[in-house]
């Protein structure tokens, strides 16, 4: 078996199996017994098949490696025709305890898109008729206001709550047209954030983004879904000696 994707909206994991697809659900507590083994590229999906690769590079090699070019367009249309003529929200996306961030996607994702990103909460700051504009005027919030966000500064941040003084702050700056708040039924009650691993053994606490967390022997794990897109399972569960939290020698 091999961990060939996952989904954020109904948390799973994808793993390949005699060539097909298997869902793995990610669903509160469920019990994770896997043991990871080697890691390379997952190939690709196709007709719910999956077509394995041997390439070294995880998650994927330069052949199965997808970019999406809209991700880095700042105004300038990066595709041989532009065709992102929909409605694009811009948006403000906050993460416990003071990182904020501006972002766009198209108007109707927009829940999903924040929902995606693990947000704690999120403003609707403008709405325009297409991509391109949308993303200029992401970029000129981006010189003041960073747009990107990454997974180990989110996990900092689990079980803790939004600085409201400073989200509050930020977005009085704007005229939102919706504003956000999400649970993610974690219930996290922590001395400090989880153990940032790489582990597919334990309980399931639930999915925040595409940040896993499991309760494993005492100790609360964080683990970005996408580090265990590549690698091999067995089961019967790890036999690695994982870093564990304080509360765990309690």
């Amino acid at each position: 078996m091999q961990v060939v994707g996952y989904d954020t909206g109904t948390p799973a994991l994808f793993v390949s199996a005699s060539g097909g697809i298997d869902s793995v659900a990610l669903a509160p507590g469920t019990e994770l017994d896997y043991r990871l083994g080697d890691r390379h590229c997952a190939g690709t999906i196709h007709d719910d098949r999956h077509v394995a690769c041997d390439n070294d590079r995880a998650p994927y090699c330069s052949d199965h490696r997808h970019t999406w070019v809209c991700a880095k367009c700042t105004g300038t249309c990066l595709k041989d025709e532009m065709d992102c003529y929909e409605d694009h929200a811009v948006y403000l996306a906050a993460f416990a305890p003071d990182t904020f961030k501006v972002g766009v996607t198209r108007e109707w994702r927009l829940d999903t898109r924040l929902r995606e990103q693990g947000a704690d909460r999120a403003a609707h700051v403008r709405t325009f008729s297409d991509g391109r504009l949308a993303r200029e005027y992401e970029a000129e919030l981006a010189t003041e206001i960073p747009d990107r966000v990454r997974v180990p500064t989110k996990i900092e941040g689990f079980g803790r709550s939004v600085d409201a003084a400073a989200w509050d702050a930020l977005v009085s700056e704007f005229d939102p047209i919706e504003t956000f708040a999400f649970d993610y039924g974690l219930d996290l009650d922590l001395d400090g954030s989880p153990v940032a691993e790489t582990v597919a053994t334990g309980t399931v606490r639930g999915v925040k983004g595409r940040v896993l967390v499991l309760d494993h022997r005492g100790t609360t794990y964080a683990v970005d879904l996408r580090d265990l897109v590549g690698h091999e399972l067995d089961d019967g569960g790890t036999d690695r000696d994982l870093q564990s939290s304080l509360g765990a020698f309690g």
